[in-house]
C-alpha cells in the first residue's frame, strides 16, 4: 500500500474547525474531496498534512494560519458610504455582499461594521487570521 506523494490524486475526507472547535466545513455528509497534489488548489497546511498518508489513515492536522489563509490585511478593509448600497439593502454586520470589479468579476465581501453614514466592508477571506484544525481521513489514492 502506498503513500500520498507530490502529484498524486487523493480522496479524502476532512472537518475543518477553528480553534474554538466551531466546525466551519466537512465532507463527511458529501463525497471525499477529490483534488490532485501539487496544483496549487489546496492552502499549503492542509496539502502538506496530506503527504506521507497511506490509505484508510486518519490524522488531526493544525494550520498555522501562515500556512492557510495568512493574516488579516488592513488594506482590505474599506469605507463606503452607505449611500453607494441598493435601497433595498439594510446593512448588519457579518452580512455577506458580492461587489463587482472593473473586469466583470466579483469578489466577496463581508460587512465588518456599520457606522451612521457610512460601512466597512472587508475583502480578506473569512478564514483570514485563523489557525486551522483539520480531522483527515484519506479514502484513497488513485
Amino acid at each position: 500500500m502506498g503513500k500520498v506523494k507530490e502529484g498524486d490524486v487523493v480522496l479524502v475526507h476532512y472537518t475543518g474547525k477553528l480553534s474554538d472547535g466551531q466546525v466551519f466545513d466537512s465532507s463527511l455528509q458529501r463525497e471525499p474531496l477529490e483534488v490532485k497534489l501539487g496544483e496549487g488548489n489546496l492552502i499549503p497546511g492542509f496539502e502538506k498534512g496530506l503527504l506521507d498518508m497511506a490509505p484508510a489513515e486518519k490524522k488531526i492536522i493544525v494550520i498555522d494560519k501562515k500556512e492557510a489563509y495568512g493574516e488579516k490585511q488592513e488594506e482590505l478593509f474599506q469605507t463606503v458610504p452607505k449611500e453607494h448600497l441598493p435601497q433595498e439593502i439594510t446593512p448588519e454586520v457579518d452580512m455577506a455582499l458580492v461587489a463587482a470589479n472593473e473586469d466583470g468579476s466579483e469578489r466577496q465581501l463581508r460587512i465588518a461594521e456599520v457606522n451612521e453614514n457610512d460601512i466597512v466592508v472587508d475583502a480578506n477571506h473569512p478564514l483570514a487570521g485563523h489557525d486551522l484544525t483539520f480531522e483527515l481521513e484519506l479514502v484513497a489514492i488513485k
